[in-house]
């Protein structure tokens, strides 16, 4: 549930900047604020993921093995 909402906030943040970019006039102020949102949101979601892992509330499955 909170990795549908990370991953939603993502692409949200990317698609602001896509239409910030392809506007007639581009603001670059938005364009700028929206990725680094981006990048913050990607970042802190690393994090949590790395957090959740080594305190054991996720385990890895084993994929591949």
């Amino acid at each position: 549930m909170v990795a549908t909402l990370f991953f939603a906030a993502i692409l949200a943040s990317l698609g602001i900047a896509l239409v910030a970019l392809f506007r007639r006039q581009p603001n670059e102020q938005t364009l700028l604020r929206a990725l680094t949102i981006r990048v913050g949101l990607s970042v802190l979601f690393f994090v949590l993921l790395l957090l959740g892992w080594y305190l054991g509330v996720l385990e890895p499955h084993g994929l591949g093995r």
